[in-house]
């Protein structure tokens, strides 16, 4: 799995995983969604992701986008 496709299955993970913490857990959970969204914002315009500067240490191969 190239280091793109891996940062687009964390991130909809975490978003997932963010809905269901709102759900069934607290509603104060949809900051963690909003958090998310606003790292995928700054990601898109920047070119910048934490999560894919984890992976590239993980030895994960880069693809197109990071």
């Amino acid at each position: 799995m190239s280091l793109d496709r891996s940062v687009l299955a964390f991130a909809g993970a975490m978003v997932l995983l963010s809905v269901v913490l709102t759900a069934f857990v607290s509603p104060l959970f949809v900051w963690f969604t909003v958090f998310i969204g606003l790292n995928l914002l700054q990601s898109a315009f920047t070119g910048f992701c934490p999560a894919a500067s984890v992976f590239k240490l993980f030895g994960i191969k880069p693809g197109c986008a990071f």
